[in-house]
């Protein structure tokens, strides 16, 4: 037993250490003397600690992490318990400089960066249905001697790194997407998908800069009456882009059961007695109303409600269900899950577009058109109602000739 306990309690090799210290004192922004002075120790000892020569006592790694402002186990970790990797910050609906450690994350790889997000984003269901890949430990460049102003965060992984470089990002507005995570997963289970609420030109804008891998759009152009394409051509330069149909849907006015306010058209949105909800400026379904509004010669501050947005097909929905507006531009299969009724507006495609070097640089994204254009996954989306997978999967080209 002694013998035992003798090996059990040897000291962790530090080899099966992760040592962040050196990377969390430069994201505060000190020099190893200012933090030796905090931790009551010498500069050589931190250059040292930092070199992986010796491992502290609890003590002087308590002191440590009194001085970063951190836990223990952020700056030493088992390499089981993940590793320590920066990112870019990039949901806009929190500043960088707000957010608070151990926030949980999801992180993907895009090109050469890591880009991060807060699970709480995708919303209060999947935040408790959705693993998070790591954790916030802080900011980089945060300390009084840095001049970084930029959006780097560091972030503990909880899976490992192999996994989160297979993740895939997706914005756009069709939630459907997040079933496709689970078609990839059978045949390839290292890969998955992660949906990220968008309107249409947001997700474009994602895609250009380069924070997600592909983006989803359902702008129809309002001289030719051609979904997406004529839109894609003015804001995407040069050929490096393809473009693939993953559905057709419905688009129309989503009211209450019964429609008891007998809204029938875009005109009864100028009834004092009806209230609109509305979505952000730059979404698809935004850009349908404002050009039937201005089809109708109408004041779109006539609308009441006009000025009152949310961010999804399913929070117009949402919103109405609950006795918060009578009317708004949605989708059929986001009325009828919420059990609204449906005017019909017109119908548009739904295309996803990624640059082409993609499918070279992450086999994964190859994998996830094979799965949406299968039986199966087709066969599921039209069940959900509202949606015409004939031609998923069909490449488009998005240059003329």
């Amino acid at each position: 037993m002694s013998a035992i306990m003798s090996e059990k309690s040897k000291a962790e090799p530090a080899s099966n250490v992760v040592n962040s210290l050196r990377a969390l004192r430069m994201a505060k922004g000190l020099s190893q003397g200012q933090l030796a002075d905090g931790a009551l120790i010498t500069r050589q000892a931190v250059c040292a600690i930092e070199a992986d020569q010796y491992l502290p006592t609890t003590a002087v790694a308590l002191r440590l992490a009194s001085v970063l402002g951190c836990h223990v186990e952020d700056i030493f970790s088992l390499k089981t318990t993940g590793e320590l990797i920066e990112g870019d910050w990039v949901w806009g609906g929190l500043p960088v400089s707000a957010v608070q450690p151990r926030t949980r994350v999801k992180v993907a790889k895009v090109e050469d960066r890591f880009v991060v997000r807060p699970v709480a984003a995708l919303g209060e269901i999947l935040n408790y249905t959705v693993p998070a890949d790591g954790l916030i430990i802080g900011k980089v460049g945060s300390g009084p001697r840095s001049a970084k102003s930029d959006r780097r965060v560091l972030v503990r992984l909880l899976r490992e790194r192999q996994i989160v470089e297979r993740e895939i990002a997706v914005a756009g507005c069709d939630p459907a997407i997040n079933l496709a995570s689970e078609y990839l997963h059978r045949h390839k289970d290292t890969y998955t998908v992660v949906g990220w609420s968008m309107g249409s030109a947001a997700a474009l804008e994602a895609l250009k800069r380069r924070e997600v891998h592909m983006a989803g759009l359902h702008i129809l152009d309002a001289k030719t009456g051609e979904s997406n394409l004529p839109y894609l051509r003015r804001h995407l330069q040069g050929d490096d882009y393809i473009v693939v149909t993953f559905a057709a849907w419905e688009e129309g006015l989503l009211v209450r059961a019964g429609n008891p306010k007998r809204i029938r058209a875009v005109d009864d949105l100028l009834r004092p007695n009806v209230v609109l909800v509305n979505r952000e400026e730059g979404a698809a379904a935004r850009m349908l109303l404002d050009q039937r509004l201005e089809a109708l010669g109408a004041d779109r501050t006539h609308v009441k409600g006009y000025g009152v947005t949310v961010s999804s097909h399913f929070e117009v929905a949402r919103h109405i269900a609950e006795g918060h507006g009578d009317v708004g531009i949605g989708v059929r299969s986001a009325a009828q899950i919420f059990g609204l009724d449906f005017v019909p507006l017109q119908q548009a495609r739904y295309d996803l577009v990624l640059p082409k070097r993609y499918l070279s640089s992450h086999p994964g994204l190859s994998h996830l058109l094979d799965a949406i254009a299968s039986r199966q996954f087709r066969t599921e989306v039209e069940a959900l109602g509202g949606y015409d997978m004939t031609e998923t999967g069909k490449v488009r080209s998005l240059r003329v000739g």
